[in-house]
């Protein structure tokens, strides 16, 4: 039975679809798996998405988006305008607003639809619930996957383990991914070298020291990966300097990263979209979190033996809250990852070096 929304929910189709979630690429990704479930419970919806640039350049083209409305908030005022004349040509039997923001707000007011269902009153921040006309029951705290999760329970949505289907698509990306690993003399492991806030970034010094561990110690070649930055440029300079071994492949773009990421033997990374990439591909991913809570935002269901958690302190069992802590990233060492590389070598290397192994095959 579906879960209990304020007000009751009508009988609905699931016949036009519109999802409003607009942000970052992590939040994308969690997205996936709500799409996945709405399109094996009613196949033949159509799913519109209303997603900024960035992102939308990671799931363009999937089997399952029908159609992309781009919020371009470089734009300014002009971006409201342009995505109101957007949305004023498509009709909704649903629209889900999964953002909470003021600016999601808008555009989900845009949309034209009987039911718009968001979060309920105290989860929506910035008078969010004032856009909806339906709010999914009030919940303590979970994962962000799992807050996704509850759109599908209200609307009687089965699902079970999440699915995703973001790696390489197409012969063209396969093509591209065998030759990028196909330069290299060893298995990659891509770092993630900053973030979109600097407290939630480690230092460039100590990724330096982990591509000489890589290299040295795990035959390992050290990818770096990532936008093109100021703080991204500066750590690619300051991790070169120091270990001219490293890989510099910032700038690839979405769609790239994804196959780099598929294809590598362990990544590493920050709490950031490409972590919940890596996730999402069943990559081994050594994730730092110190800035954001990982009872939220960690790794969903997969390498948890993996994370290093600096948000809590030695023996802290800390709620599950959207409480961010200053000043905690440069408490993790270069041995807490050395010490993570260790486990990951004898819990995932052999199994993960014969899956990638065919993908550099001719």
């Amino acid at each position: 039975m579906p879960s209990p929304t304020t007000p009751p929910l009508p009988p609905l189709r699931l016949d036009r679809i519109g999802i409003v979630m607009m942000s970052a690429v992590g939040d994308a990704v969690h997205v996936m798996p709500i799409i996945h479930a709405l399109k094996a419970h009613a196949p033949t919806s159509h799913i519109t998405w209303v997603l900024q640039p960035g992102p939308a350049t990671l799931v363009e083209g999937h089997p399952l988006v029908d159609d992309i409305v781009r919020f371009d908030r470089a734009r300014g005022w002009r971006a409201f305008l342009e995505t109101r004349q957007a949305l004023a040509a498509r009709c909704f039997d649903i629209v889900l607003a999964l953002q909470v923001y003021f600016k999601a707000g808008l555009i989900t007011g845009f949309t034209r639809a009987p039911v718009k269902l968001g979060f309920d009153r105290a989860r929506a921040r910035d008078a969010n619930w004032l856009f909806t006309t339906h709010r999914i029951a009030p919940h303590a705290g979970q994962h962000v996957q799992d807050q996704y999760f509850e759109f599908l329970d209200a609307l009687g949505v089965p699902h079970g383990a999440p699915s995703w289907t973001l790696g390489p698509w197409n012969e063209e990306e396969r093509a591209w991914q065998r030759t990028f690993l196909g330069q290299f003399d060893r298995p990659i492991a891509p770092i993630v070298v900053a973030t979109s806030k600097a407290a939630k970034d480690w230092l460039p010094e100590r990724w330096a020291a982990v591509c000489h561990l890589l290299w040295h110690e795990h035959g390992l070649q050290p990818v770096l990966v990532g936008g093109r930055s100021a703080r991204e440029l500066a750590a690619e300079q300051v991790i070169l300097r120091a270990a001219p071994m490293a890989h510099s492949a910032l700038g690839s773009g979405l769609r790239k990263l994804a196959a780099i990421l598929d294809g590598a033997a362990v990544a590493l990374s920050p709490d950031t979209g490409p972590l919940h990439l890596a996730i999402a591909l069943r990559t081994p991913v050594i994730s730092l979190l110190g800035y954001t809570n990982p009872k939220r935002v960690g790794p969903y269901d997969f390498a948890h033996d993996l994370m290093i958690d600096a948000y809590g302190d030695p023996g802290e069992d800390y709620p599950l809250d959207m409480v961010y802590r200053e000043g905690r990233m440069p408490r993790i060492t270069v041995d807490d990852v050395a010490a993570r590389l260790a486990h990951w070598r004898m819990q995932y290397r052999d199994a993960r070096l014969a899956q990638i192994a065919p993908l550099t095959a001719p």
